[in-house]
């Protein structure tokens, strides 16, 4: 089994940063990319932020230049910093990471359950 777990979520002033993290455990292989999404209530689920296997990262144009996204390879952990958080950033975010069990087999996507940030004007 393949488990993630994020955490870090939480109420913040705008203006203010949150660091949120999810850690993959269980039986892996290795790990290629890693994302953040965020669904706000009554939209759809969104890409926030990917960071390859090697590093490439890419972001939404909404978050470019306040958010960063990053990884340790060795912890299975993907991290995602929140600067200058503003009202519409309020969502639920979550991880995905495209892993493969065994070095024999393919890669298949994980989610984690979800951590609510909340940004109040």
């Amino acid at each position: 089994q393949v488990r993630l777990v994020e955490s870090g979520g939480g109420l913040v002033q705008a203006g203010g940063s949150l660091r949120l993290s999810c850690a993959a455990s269980g039986s892996i292989s290795s790990i290629n990319a890693m994302a953040w999404y965020r669904q706000a209530p009554g939209n759809q689920r969104e890409l926030v932020a990917s960071i390859s296997s090697s590093g490439n990262r890419d972001y939404a144009v909404s978050v470019k230049a306040r958010f960063i996204i990053s990884r340790d390879s060795g912890k299975n952990t993907v991290y995602l910093q929140m600067n200058s958080l503003k009202p519409e950033d309020t969502a639920v975010y979550y991880c995905n990471a495209d892993i493969q069990r065994t070095w024999y087999s393919e890669s298949n996507r994980y989610w984690g359950q979800g951590t609510q940030v909340t940004v109040s004007s």
